[in-house]
């Protein structure tokens, strides 16, 4: 009998997503039904009314009436939501440090690889992520610049 290892994740992308990495928790957001609607418009639903929401770990699980009067559900990404990208902004711009801008960069690279961003939000994100990288960039040029000053006065 030949036995064949299996590599596993050999395609697949190392790293999390940033609900599986802790850094965001949507399964703790209260929806509200006129957000809910909000988000589904914009991605082209037809939506009269909510009927019900369910926030799981991953995604979210919506019923609502279309405009036809019929009871249609199913399984959302929580990047829909404009909450979604306000809670990313938040982790960008509490980067303090560089280390910390490549980690929460590096999940940033693997959610916008794996997973499907609506246009407005994607480009608000990257535009956050180069912005705090600038200013990272700046404060730590700035820091080196303040050190050798110091050292050249104290001589």
């Amino acid at each position: 009998m030949v036995c064949y290892s299996r590599k596993i994740g050999q395609y697949r992308r190392k790293g999390q997503s940033l609900i599986a990495a802790n850094k965001i928790k949507p399964e703790k957001w209260h929806i509200s039904n006129s957000e809910a609607k909000e988000a589904l418009q914009a991605q082209g639903y037809n939506v009269k009314e909510i009927k019900k929401i369910r926030c799981l770990t991953h995604q979210v699980c919506i019923s609502y009436w279309d405009e036809k009067g019929n009871v249609c559900s199913g399984f959302f990404s929580y990047r829909i939501f404009a909450r979604w990208q306000i809670e990313v902004e938040k982790l960008i711009e509490s980067c303090q440090t560089l280390k910390e801008w490549r980690h929460l960069n590096h999940l940033m690279q693997y959610e916008f690889a794996y997973y499907p961003y609506p246009k407005n939000i994607d480009s608000a994100v990257h535009k956050t992520l180069e912005n705090r990288l600038c200013v990272l960039e700046e404060t730590t040029q700035q820091a080196v610049f303040q050190d050798i000053e110091s050292q050249v006065v104290s001589r």
